[in-house]
């Protein structure tokens, strides 16, 4: 199977320069791969809402009804998994990959008291509506990748879904996640299909 295009969602506070060892990395090895800065960068506004920004981006960039691959870091992985289930990403993306996401809501989300961080909090209206039919994602080809050792989303386990593969690596921080080499690999490799043995959710 040919090589999708490949989008990639930084998280709060990040911007592309997130991925200047992935991105770099997965061009190298024939991907095609776009991402983009979301505004505003700080969980001023609402997940939902920075959502349409990966839609508007896939409806201008990509061509019409193009397959491609999704991939999220810490709240970018909720504004994808939002546009996957609600923005029409279901009939779009071919694999999805978030890596240390904030699936069951994280209490560093109390530190912030602003849209983007409400919705990350653990029982959140945001993260409630997803949970309705986060089995839709068995549709497509879902990965987790998280790090027992996360200090970001608590706990680390909040990372784990319940749908899809679930796989851990003992990354020694969250922002270390995406630089990390074994992580890099193990994207490369569910994007080419060929994905390593791993726990299911």
């Amino acid at each position: 199977m040919a090589l999708a295009p490949v989008l990639l969602i930084h998280g709060i506070d990040d911007s592309v320069r997130l991925f200047r060892r992935m991105q770099p990395f997965l061009e190298q090895r024939g991907f095609s791969v776009h991402s983009f800065n979301l505004t505003p960068n700080d969980g001023k506004a609402s997940l939902s809402r920075m959502a349409q920004q990966v839609e508007s981006y896939v409806r201008e960039r990509l061509a019409k009804d193009e397959a491609f691959d999704l991939v999220g870091f810490s709240m970018g992985g909720m504004i994808a998994r939002y546009y996957v289930q609600r923005l029409g990403g279901l009939a779009r993306v071919r694999r999805f990959i978030t890596i240390a996401a904030p699936h069951r809501g994280t209490w560093s989300a109390y530190l912030r008291n602003n849209p983007g961080a409400r919705d990350m909090r653990p029982g959140s209206s945001f993260l409630r509506d997803l949970d309705r039919d986060a089995d839709t994602l068995g549709r497509l080809s879902f990965t987790s990748i998280w790090t027992p050792l996360d200090l970001m989303i608590v706990p680390s386990t909040s990372s784990r879904l319940g749908v899809g593969r679930s796989i851990p690596v003992l990354s020694l921080a969250h922002p270390l996640m995406v630089r990390d080499r074994r992580v890099l690999r193990l994207v490369e490799g569910i994007l080419s299909g060929n994905p390593p043995a791993s726990r299911p959710g």
